[in-house]
């Protein structure tokens, strides 16, 4: 047995007050005469023995009812825990979830709204001189502090529902961080929340051993629900007026099928697509919705869903760059390719610049979606690495050697992008024998692919050497050697063909393959920014490079909200850190005083779409042995928190006690006479003897 308040404990003393009092009874007797008293000696020893055993019980009933009264007041308890902190002064961190699921309404309203109020039940449950931390999703810094229980209430009324979703190791990390900073308090966490499965990884929780943990679950109803998870463009170039396929990618998160759920999908404000679709139970689905007719400039998209009753999801964002036109880059030797010319010439989309290989400007490179490198003979150690950096981060590179390469320069250069480079070269009448159909260049270039097509002939070529990584041929020589091959590199992609644009070499730069493949690379290659960012996740949002200064600032606006990043400046970008301060979805501008840079969109993290939750049985194993899952069905949150921290209260047991000795020492002094009927029967007898004999 424990006591919480065991200074209580030193009341004892009080005891001896009685027991003075019986010892020291001051009682002034009536004296009675007699005329004879030798016959009342007998009823005298009678009367003597039954005032003993009378006030012997009294005194009995008043040490008992003022021991309990003492034990009352110390708080005793029985608990499996061993808290050697039991009479400090108590620190209960308490974790109210108010993540998306907690707008599930049960039979007492919104779960939030329970949330609410079980944490004040929690509260109600210590002392008034207890503190008490409350932590939401949001980890603000004004809830690191130790709050009074009147504070406390005030703190959970203001919790609003947060985009912000933690694991609960997150969760209890954050909230034991402030407990560890209270050494010589008592310290428990109580979390609340319907602990949705995705809310940890199903490993033992890592809770601290001087800390107390309960789990408090709400009942939550699964409900089916569908959602957005992701969209992307087919196209990494958009131009005006050309048709778009967006992939959606479509989430069925509930036990059963979801039929015709309705679609709509909106580009600046003007319906662009709508549809319905059937999505089987636990099924990820991905659809295409083709548009068009989009204008140059920025595309402010949004998918909705009429998904009922979930809904916090039903709605998804998205924005990208439709260009006026598409930067190309050339690098040569000082002398245009006449065929690469020709091939950008007859699309005004493409904005073509020229530069030798000695005049590049590398700062500019980011600029330019698409880089070809063609005839140059060397290439210096500079360009390779500025060349590199500009793969690395998005950018595709094409490379077509000189008809007289120097080929340690070339293996320098393409080696560390992980590409094939031009080892020796060697002279042979031979032909194409196959292209890759499934690589993306040649996706909607055929619309009926023949089963003899005429394929570019060659008359000497570079054998080209082993890649590091893979790659994907476009072209083939027989034997399976490489003709003109794909491979990535970190966000890029580089190109390389193992001749270069001479008909001396092949007729490929006259070939009717040639201008489609490279419009194809051409639209394939755009490295725009992402088309959402999801809130919680992406704190670092990367930008085309962005010039500023201290009076020109940038912001991001939505509406009537502003908020200021921190920027830094990087080699060929621009990075912008939001950390929390963006708790809102949808769209939002980039804006450079006033004018708009950019166009971003921000949606939820989709891991609160899964309704799904731990039973209670599930959610036992994953905690330490010492620690204790509540289910509120279980009775008063405020009762079970209590037996649970302060283990069985038998502080109403010593009342109760204490009552009925008080109310045992009242009749034994009102009620119980020192002499029984027996006895004043003889006495009466003695007395009529006595007269006689007179």
């Amino acid at each position: 047995m424990h006591f919480l308040y065991p200074a209580f404990l030193f009341a004892f003393i009080s005891l001896a007050i009685p027991v003075l009092v019986h010892l020291f009874n001051f009682r002034r007797y009536q004296k009675v005469y007699f005329s004879n008293v030798q016959f009342l000696k007998e009823i005298q020893e009678q009367q003597s023995s039954r005032r003993n055993l009378k006030e012997r019980l009294i005194l009995a009933a008043r040490l008992l009812a003022l021991t309990f009264l003492v034990l009352a007041f110390a708080r005793p308890y029985i608990s499996k825990n061993n808290n050697a902190n039991a009479g400090a002064q108590r620190i209960v961190s308490v974790f109210l979830d108010n993540s998306y699921s907690m707008q599930t309404l049960n039979r007492e309203g919104s779960l939030l709204d329970e949330a609410k109020r079980r944490a004040k039940e929690i509260a109600s449950a210590y002392s008034m001189n207890d503190k008490f931390q409350l932590l939401t999703q949001d980890f603000e810094g004004k809830h690191q502090r130790l709050l009074s229980r009147d504070e406390f209430n005030d703190a959970v009324d203001e919790v609003k529902i947060s985009p912000r979703s933690r694991s609960l190791q997150q969760v209890i990390d954050r909230q034991q961080s402030l407990l560890n900073m209270q050494p010589g308090a008592s310290r428990s966490i109580d979390i609340i929340s319907d602990f949705q499965k995705n809310i940890t990884n199903g490993r033992l929780l890592k809770i601290d051993t001087g800390i107390h943990a309960s789990l408090i679950q709400l009942n939550a109803s699964t409900q089916a629900n569908v959602a957005v998870d992701s969209v992307w463009l087919l196209s990494a170039i958009h131009r005006p007026g050309e048709t778009e396929k967006l992939v959606v990618k479509l989430h069925n998160y509930a036990g059963e099928n979801s039929i015709k759920i309705p679609l709509k999908l909106t580009i600046n404000g003007e319906q662009k697509a709508l549809g319905g679709y059937t999505i089987s139970a636990h099924a990820i689905q991905n659809d295409t919705v083709t548009f068009s007719g989009l204008k140059a400039g920025w595309q402010r998209a949004e998918i909705s869903l009429q998904d009922n009753p979930v809904t916090f999801d039903n709605q998804f964002y998205f924005s990208f760059n439709v260009k006026q036109q598409m930067q190309v880059l050339l690098i040569d030797d000082g002398t245009a390719n006449p065929y690469l010319k020709a091939v950008f010439a007859t699309d005004q989309f493409f904005n073509v610049n020229r530069v030798p290989a000695g005049n590049v400007n590398y700062t500019g490179l980011g600029a330019h979606p698409l880089i070809v490198v063609s005839d140059v003979k060397s290439v210096s150690a500079g360009l390779a690495q500025q060349l590199k950096t500009y793969v690395s981060k998005g950018g595709t590179l094409v490379v077509f050697p000189a008809t007289d390469a120097d080929l340690p320069s070339h293996r320098s250069f393409l080696q560390p992008l992980g590409a094939s480079y031009p080892e020796k070269l060697l002279t042979e009448n031979i032909k194409v024998s196959a292209l890759n159909l499934q690589n993306p260049v040649f996706k909607n270039i055929f619309e009926d692919f023949p089963k003899n097509p005429d394929l570019p002939v060659v008359k000497k070529y570079y054998q080209l050497g082993a890649a590091s990584g893979g790659n994907e041929n476009l072209m083939q020589l027989p034997g399976g050697q490489s003709f003109w091959a794909g491979y990535n590199n970190g966000k890029g992609k580089v190109y390389v063909a193992a001749v270069p644009l001479n008909e001396d070499f092949s007729n490929l730069p006259r070939h009717a393959l040639f201008v489609p493949i490279m419009f194809r690379i051409a639209l394939l290659s755009g490295r725009d920014q992402p088309l959402f960012y999801t809130l919680g996740r992406d704190e670092t949002l990367q930008t085309a490079p962005i010039q500023t200064s201290e009076k020109q600032l940038l912001k991001l606006v939505k509406g009537k909200q502003s908020i200021i990043p921190d920027v830094k400046q990087q080699e060929g970008s621009t990075l912008l850190y939001v950390s929390d301060q963006l708790q809102e979805t949808g769209i939002y501008e980039l804006k450079k005083q006033d004018s708009i840079v950019s166009v971003m969109a921000f949606n939820d993290n989709r891991i609160e779409s899964d309704l799904s939750y731990y039973t209670p049985a599930e959610l036992d194993k994953i905690l330490p042995a010492r620690d204790n899952v509540i289910n509120v069905n279980k009775g008063s949150v405020k009762d079970i928190v209590s037996r649970a921290d302060f283990g069985v209260q038998l502080w109403k047991l010593c009342i109760i006690l204490a009552l009925i000795f008080l109310a045992a020492e009242i009749l034994l002094t009102m009620y119980v006479p020192v002499t029984a009927g027996a006895d004043k029967q003889a006495f009466s007898q003695k007395e009529e003897s006595t007269s006689i004999h007179t």
